[in-house]
């Protein structure tokens, strides 16, 4: 269609009013998974979560500004730029803080700001895209991010947002072709970043890394180092070397002490490592400066591998309070709720939250985490069904070998079972604390 262009006021007024707060949501609400909390071992679905930086002790200028927002909001009640800004904040304070009951504030503000200003808002446009993107209403979000680049289509983070949504829905030749336009229009680290994840994907993981690398070097502030660095150390992680990882965490917590998503990674190469007593307690210090029901999860695994079934079963149970309260702020639960249920909990419920997940979001995690609920179910065919489309982008991830071997041996596919069970092990022998030691057995008994 034709785009109208924007008065020249008006583009100047909300160009001001997103700039900054615009660009920052990239990192907070959307896909490199910025899910409330992304599965612990996929790769940047949600994508997210895991790009939320702790808030230093003692600066808080997002609060700050949210403040400010809401006295001139109060001031002036049919300011469209102050209230779709505002909302925007909301729901980066809830990426922050990882606290939900940030985004019904943010809907409420964000609609009103529409309805002052439903034809050039696109500031309030990109918030309804990244807080649908953060309940995990994907097309819906898409809807949105589509809206806004109609307005303004040379805002390269709402092609950020668009391209995350495209990926969570399964359209993976359309989201590469966004990560361009962004790159395209602002090469940085946000762009970067998200072209990164788009090789990852296809198990391009020396030129997933390059991309982040770039992004590294790009990063213009010690947020957007740690930012790069937890990424850098995540797909060192995930390809197996712990020691990696574990240099580039620190390197990172250089740049940000006590970053929590720096803390959780470098918790799980620490445990890789042996280093139990350290994993626990930075796995322990990351969940206490932001209280992710992935670090809730991944500690009460680490705890059940080491035989502390009290320890773990407290920490279940906050999950499963974490995620009550995510459901109740108008989170749809999905993928990584699943696999809970599938792996501790009630295995029809499993089933029932990995159908509805595929329906919201076909991405490669619904797939395995559907594979895994269906194979708990003793529904191994269309199990394996499932798992052959979480694989269906050559993506190197160990879980989804170790779900997918797993189903081939109930299956009675004897050679299939133990090429994936040795890939996951080969991709990254210390995967998950729990399902690794299984695989190990899995194909010492085949």
């Amino acid at each position: 269609m034709r785009l109208r262009r924007l008065p020249t006021y008006r583009r100047i007024l909300l160009s001001a009013a997103v700039a900054t707060v615009l660009a920052a949501a990239l990192f907070l609400a959307g896909g490199l998974g910025l899910a409330p909390w992304p599965a612990s071992q996929s790769a940047r679905s949600t994508p997210d979560a895991n790009a939320a930086r702790s808030p230093a002790a003692g600066a808080d200028p997002l609060t700050a500004g949210i403040t400010t927002l809401q006295d001139r909001a109060r001031r002036n009640p049919r300011d469209p730029v102050a209230l779709g800004t505002l909302g925007l904040n909301y729901v980066q304070q809830a990426k922050i803080t990882a606290d939900p009951t940030y985004y019904p504030k943010a809907e409420a503000v964000l609609k009103r700001s529409l309805a002052l200003d439903s034809t050039d808002n696109f500031a309030a446009m990109g918030g309804m895209a990244a807080l649908e993107a953060a309940r995990h209403n994907f097309a819906q979000g898409l809807g949105w991010a589509e809206r806004a680049i109609a307005v303004n289509p040379y805002n390269a983070t709402l092609y950020g947002t668009l391209a995350d949504a495209y990926t969570q829905l399964g359209r993976y030749s359309e989201a590469a072709d966004a990560v361009q336009k962004m790159v395209d229009l602002k090469p940085g680290t946000p762009s970067l970043a998200r072209a990164s994840y788009a090789a990852e994907l296809r198990g391009g993981l020396t030129t997933a890394r390059t991309d982040m690398q770039r992004a590294l070097q790009s990063a213009g502030s010690p947020a957007d180092q740690a930012f790069a660095r937890y990424y850098l150390s995540e797909m060192a992680f995930n390809s197996g070397d712990a020691h990696q990882a574990l240099t580039d965490a620190e390197e990172g917590l250089r740049a940000v002490p006590e970053d929590a998503p720096l803390l959780q990674i470098k918790a799980r190469a620490e445990a890789a490592l042996g280093k139990n007593t350290e994993a626990v307690a930075d796995l322990t210090r990351a969940g206490q400066r932001l209280p992710l029901p992935e670090y809730v999860l991944q500690l009460g695994e680490l705890h059940q591998s080491l035989g502390r079934t009290k320890e773990a079963d407290q920490q279940y149970g906050i999950f499963r309070a974490e995620q009550r309260l995510f459901a109740a702020n108008g989170v749809t639960l999905d993928s990584d709720a699943a696999l809970f249920e599938a792996d501790h909990g009630d295995h029809a419920q499993a089933l029932a939250l990995a159908r509805k997940s595929l329906k919201s979001r076909p991405f490669l995690d619904s797939q395995d985490a559907l594979a895994w609920a269906l194979h708990v179910n003793g529904q191994d065919e269309e199990a394996l069904t499932a798992s052959d489309k979480a694989l269906v982008l050559g993506t190197r991830n160990a879980l989804f070998h170790y779900h997918r071997g797993m189903i081939e041996q109930s299956l009675g596919n004897t050679d299939a079972a133990r090429d994936d069970l040795t890939k996951a092990l080969a991709i990254n022998p210390h995967f998950n604390p729990l399902h690794a030691p299984l695989a190990r057995a899995a194909l010492k008994s085949l």
